[in-house]
């Protein structure tokens, strides 16, 4: 009887262990809130047309200077507005509309579509930070609070100019990047998508629809042997089942997925997480995003198809549990980034059947 106690106490406090309650969103808030207005280490990944352009982080951003790098920033921000829109009784809430509300401000978006709106700036963070920038946008647009409202308003003109820039773009790329790192052509459309669906921007998903098709319909085989590169936070593979998940209907999607990806659906298919092996290197880190981005994805799987990939299931909670804990360890390299990435599993995983 006694044995029975703590088997049951252990497995509830496991399954405990795998939600984003109260307590783990009050830690993983003060992520963005301790970066958000920390300019300092930066990476500007700027491309300087002359002397006139050198400045600091902040003159240069005003709204996404901290986090060390500007898509971090806006990824920051969305985890903030998610954290907030989700948790009402967020401990360290009215700090965190403050600062949203200093760094989203309608004069500091004005100087960030100044910036990219430079000729020579038009490629600037595609389509990375482009994504995390839509998805902040659709965040705020779902959120019904005042403040949250006014800060969509704010965002909207330079969302508008991201989504014209996707549509551009996209036909422009004759072959995807299938990297696991920020260029990753799959996971750049996914948010995209996300978004187009949101603000019925017909011209939009249009445009990543026909892309999507035209770059992966063809693929088979995926190579998940390769995965993961050295410094991935993408798994290649995965985000590329991600878009097609997203674009095509059901029949279609699980035809296209049993040529792409067969292997997923053995009943005892596994995978092992990436590894790090140094948390203060931040490009070594990266293999904690990679594993949140394979859990994502295989959350979104087991959510759509219960049937055919529900066992997929407990091999997201596993890449989830092994990279969760780490990313509070008080080192920069990983903590100005990976409290969105975990976020957005949470997301993917939430209403799955137990």
């Amino acid at each position: 009887m006694k044995y029975t106690y703590y088997l049951v106490l252990l497995v509830t406090t496991v399954t405990f262990s795998q939600e984003l309650t109260l307590e783990r969103a009050n830690g993983l808030a003060g992520l963005p809130l301790k970066c958000l207005q920390q300019e300092y280490p930066n990476k500007l990944s700027q491309l300087l047309a002359d002397s006139t352009e050198i400045a600091n982080p902040k003159a240069l951003h005003p709204a996404f200077y901290g986090c060390f790098d500007w898509h971090s920033s806006v990824h920051g921000h969305w985890s903030l507005v998610y954290l907030l829109k989700h948790f009402p009784d967020l401990d360290r809430r009215e700090e965190a509309i403050l600062k949203l509300k200093i760094n989203l401000s309608k004069e500091n978006i004005a100087q960030e579509i100044a910036y990219l709106n430079k000729k020579h700036n038009k490629s600037y963070e595609r389509t990375y930070g482009w994504a995390w920038l839509l998805k902040l946008q659709q965040e705020l647009d779902a959120y019904n609070e005042p403040f949250a409202k006014e800060m969509a308003a704010n965002l909207q003109p330079l969302t508008t100019i991201i989504a014209e820039r996707y549509i551009e773009f996209l036909p422009k790329l004759n072959y995807p990047l299938r990297v696991g790192t920020h260029t990753n052509t799959a996971f750049g459309m996914s948010f995209a998508w996300d978004y187009a669906v949101h603000a019925k921007n017909t011209a939009l998903q249009n445009s990543i629809r026909e892309n999507t098709l035209r770059l992966f319909k063809n693929d088979i085989d995926c190579p998940f042997e390769w995965e993961p590169s050295g410094t991935d936070f993408l798994s290649p593979c995965m985000e590329e089942i991600g878009i097609m998940q997203r674009i095509l209907p059901e029949k279609e999607f699980l035809k296209w997925l049993k040529d792409f990806a067969p292997s997923l659906f053995n009943k005892k298919y596994t995978w092992e997480p990436g590894k790090v092996s140094d948390r203060s290197d931040g490009h070594l880190v990266h293999l904690d995003g990679l594993n949140f981005s394979r859990a994502w994805n295989f959350y979104r799987l087991a959510k759509q198809y219960p049937k055919q990939l529900g066992h997929l299931k407990p091999l997201a909670d596993k890449h989830l549990m092994h990279s969760l804990p780490a990313i509070v360890d008080g080192d920069y390299a990983g903590e100005h980034w990976l409290a969105s990435f975990a976020l957005h599993t949470f997301e993917e995983k939430q209403d799955i059947s137990q």
